[in-house]
C-alpha cells in the first residue's frame, strides 16, 4: 500500500495548531501564570556577557537553533527502519503533549530563579540530594548527546568540501553579524540579518566552485582531523560572550532552518511524494541494521527529540532564561520552538520514507551488513552521480535525509538539474543544527560544571571568571570528544537516546516538583503523566541497551573498553533518575500529606511566587 505524504504534512499542522491554541494558552495561563511586572534575570542580574536582555525574536532564533540540534533530524531516519507510521505517531502525540509541556515548565521555572541550571533547580524544590545526582546526571548526559550529535556532523562533512567549506564560513559570518548589531549597528537586527543570510546563500553558491578549484584539498578533511575542528570550535565558543559568536551563529541558523523547512513543507505538498518506506516493517520484532532492538521502546529512545527531549531543559535553564527580557516571551519561545522541532521530525521522517528501502538501507548500513538483508538498490547509483559523492555507506542518518530532501526540492518544477546544490544545501542545513547545539551544550556543561566546582572553591561557580570558563570547557570538550573518536553511529545513538530520554523524564520530574509546591496542584498532571510514560519507557530501554547490546558487545575482540563504558554510563544515568524519582516522591508526599510546615521553604521559593 502506498501512502501520499501530503495529507500527513497538513494533519500534523493541524493538530499542532489546534494544541497551541488551547492546550498550551491554557498551561500558560492557568499552571505558569505569567506576569510581565516582574523583572526577569536578564535585568536584575545583568554582567552583559551571559546576563542579557535580548530581543525576543533574536532570543527565540537562539533558543529554536540550540534546541534544535542533529535530533529531530537524525532520529526520525534511523527509526525509519521499523517504517513511518509508529515515528509518525510518536512525534505528534509526544510533541504537543510532553515535549512542548517540558520545555515551557523548565524556561519558566528557571527565570523564577534567577536562570538558575536544572540541577539547581532540583536542589531547591527537591533536595540538596537530588541537586547532586542531578548535576552528575546531567554532566553524563550531556557528554553522550553531544558525542552523538558530534558523530552525525562529522559523517556528513567527511570528505566533503563543499560542506566543509560552507560550514567554515558561518563562523566569521556569525563574528561580523555580532559586532553589527551589539557593537557598530546597535539595536538593527534587521540589517544584520539580511547581511548574514545574503553571504550565508553565497556561501553555499561559491561552495561548488571551491570543491572543484584548487582549495579544494584544504577542505577535504578525514573524520578525525573535522572531529578535532568541532572540538575546538565548541571549546571556543563555550568562552567568548554569548553575544559575538553563539547568539548571532544560532540567530543566523534559525533562519536558514525555519526557512528550508517552510520550503521542505511547501514542497512536499507540490510534490506529494509517495513513501516508499512501508507503514512498518519487519523490523518491528527486532533484528534492525540501524538500531538494534524491537519497535517497543526503542522508537522512542531513536526519536530522542522532536517527540521530547531532555537536552532543551538545559537550554530552557541555561542560556536562554538568562537573556529572555519578559515572562510572557517565555510562551511563544518555549512552546513554539518545540512545536516547530516536532514539525521538522516529521518532515525528515517523511524525506527519508520517501527513498526505496534498498537505497534507504544501502546508505545508512556499512556495506558488508547491506548485503546480508538480501534488499536490493534501485536507485542508489543514479543518486550518487547526481549529487557527485559516493553515498554508499553513509551511516548516520544525515545523508540519507540530504538525498531525501534533494530529492523532493528537484521533484518542483524548474530544479530538475539542482540535485548537487541542493544535497550541500541540505547537508549544511543539517550541519548547522547540529554545530548550533554543540556550541550551546557545551556552553551550558561549562556553567554546570562551574557551578558544581563553586561547591568547593567560591571563585569557581562565576561565570565570567576567564580561568574557570577555560578549565571546564576544556573538560567537557575532551570529555564528548573521547566518544566521536573511538564510537559508532550503532553504539553512540542508542545511549545518548537512553540518556536524553532519561533526562526528559529527570526534567519532567523537577517541573511536577515546582508545581506541587506553587500550589497549583490540580493543574500536576500536564507534566505527571508524560513523566510516568518517558521514566517507563526509557528505563526499559536502558536495561535492555544494558543486556542485550552493550555487554555483548564487550565480549567481542577490541570492544571491550567500549561495551563496559557504554554500559556503566547507561546504568550510572538510570540509576540516577531513579534515586531522583524516589526523592520527588517524598517530597510530594510532605507535601500534600504531612503538611507544608513541615517542609522545609527555600528564600528562592518564597520569593518566586
Amino acid at each position: 500500500m502506498t501512502v501520499n505524504a501530503m495529507p500527513l504534512v497538513v494533519g500534523a499542522l493541524c493538530v499542532m495548531a489546534i494544541f497551541y491554541r488551547y492546550y498550551h494558552g491554557f498551561i500558560a495561563s492557568k499552571v505558569a501564570v505569567l506576569d510581565d511586572s516582574r523583572k526577569t534575570p536578564a535585568y536584575t542580574m545583568y554582567d552583559g556577557q551571559n546576563y542579557y536582555p535580548t530581543n525576543k525574536w533574536v532570543l527565540f532564533g537562539h533558543h529554536f537553533a540550540a534546541i534544535t540540534g542533529a535530533g529531530p533530524l537524525i532520529g526520525p531516519v534511523l527509526a525509519a527502519q521499523f517504517g513511518v507510521l509508529p515515528g509518525f505517531l510518536w512525534i505528534l502525540i509526544g510533541v504537543v503533549l510532553a515535549g512542548a509541556v517540558h520545555d515551557f515548565i523548565i524556561f519558566f521555572a528557571s527565570v523564577r530563579h534567577g536562570g538558575k541550571s536544572l540541577a539547581e533547580i532540583a536542589r531547591l524544590q527537591i533536595s540538596p540530594l537530588s541537586g547532586i545526582i542531578a548535576s552528575i546526571a546531567i554532566l553524563f548526559i550531556l557528554v553522550a548527546a553531544l558525542a552523538g550529535l558530534g558523530l552525525a556532523v562529522v559523517n556528513a562533512l567527511a570528505e566533503s568540501p563543499w560542506g566543509m567549506f560552507t560550514i567554515g564560513c558561518t563562523i566569521p559570518i556569525a563574528f561580523f553579524m555580532g559586532l553589527y548589531m551589539y557593537r557598530l549597528r546597535i539595536g538593527r537586527i534587521a540589517e544584520g540579518t539580511l547581511i548574514g543570510v545574503i553571504f550565508l546563500i553565497l556561501a553555499v553558491y561559491f561552495g561548488k566552485d571551491v570543491a572543484q578549484s584548487s582549495f579544494a584539498p584544504y577542505f577535504t578533511l578525514p573524520k578525525a582531523k573535522i572531529t578535532l575542528f568541532i572540538l575546538i570550535y565548541g571549546f571556543v565558543a563555550s568562552i567568548l560572550p554569548v553575544w559575538l559568536l553563539l547568539c548571532p551563529r544560532d540567530y543566523l541558523s534559525a533562519f536558514m532552518k525555519i526557512g528550508t523547512i517552510a520550503f521542505l513543507a511547501v514542497g512536499i505538498i507540490i510534490v506529494q511524494p509517495e513513501l516508499k518506506m512501508p507503514l512498518v516493517t519487519d523490523f518491528i520484532h527486532g533484528g534492525g541494521p540501524i538500531i538494534p532492538g524491537t519497535l517497543f521502546p526503542f522508537t522512542f529512545i531513536t526519536i530522542a527529540c522532536g517527540a521530547i527531549s531532555g537536552f532543551h531543559a538545559l537550554v530552557a535553564s541555561g542560556t536562554s532564561p538568562k537573556m529572555v527580557s519578559k515572562e510572557s516571551d517565555i510562551k511563544t519561545i518555549g512552546f513554539v520552538a518545540m512545536l516547530i522541532e516536532g514539525f521538522i521530525a516529521i518532515l525528515a521522517l517523511i524525506a527519508a520514507g520517501a527513498l526505496f528501502p534498498g537505497d534507504y538501507f544501502a546508505i545508512n548500513v556499512p556495506a558488508g551488513v547491506f548485503e546480508t538483508l538480501g534488499i536490493s538498490t534501485v536507485n542508489l547509483q543514479q543518486l550518487s552521480a547526481e549529487v557527485g559523492e559516493s553515498l554508499e555507506g553513509r551511516t548516520g542518518g544525515a545523508v540519507s535525509l540530504a538525498v531525501g530532501m534533494a530529492q523532493i526540492f528537484t521533484s518542483i518544477p524548474g530544479m530538475r538539474h539542482l540535485m548537487d546544490y541542493w544535497y550541500h544545501f541540505a547537508i549544511m542545513f543539517e550541519a548547522l543544527f547540529i554545530l548550533t547545539t554543540i556550541d550551546t551544550g557545551t556552553r551550558v556543561a561549562r556553567f554546570m560544571i562551574q557551578e558544581f566546582g563553586g561547591k568547593f572553591h567560591k571563585t569557581f561557580e562565576r561565570v565570567d571568571h576567564l580561568p574557570s570558563a577555560i578549565i571546564s570547557s576544556a573538560l567537557i570538550s575532551c570529555a564528548w570528544g573521547y566518544f566521536v573518536f573511538t564510537g559508532s553511529i550503532s553504539t553512540i545513538w542508542p545511549m545518548f537516546g537512553t540518556a536524553n530520554q532519561l533526562l526528559a523524564g529527570i526534567a519532567l520530574c523537577v517541573g511536577t516538583t515546582y508545581i506541587i509546591k506553587l500550589g497549583r496542584v490540580r493543574y500536576a498532571w500536564v507534566t505527571l503523566i508524560p513523566m510516568a510514560f518517558v521514566m517507563a519507557t526509557t528505563l526499559t530501554a536502558g536495561w535492555l541497551n544494558i543486556t542485550q547490546n552493550f555487554l555483548p558487545l564487550a565480549r567481542k575482540e577490541g570492544f571491550a573498553v567500549q561495551g563496559y563504558v557504554n554500559s556503566a554510563l547507561t546504568a550510572v544515568i538510570m540509576i540516577c533518575a531513579i534515586i531522583i524519582l524516589i526523592d520527588s516522591f517524598k517530597t510530594w508526599y510532605k507535601v500534600l500529606f504531612v503538611g507544608k510546615k513541615e517542609v522545609r521553604i527555600s528564600k528562592e521559593e518564597v520569593v518566586s511566587d
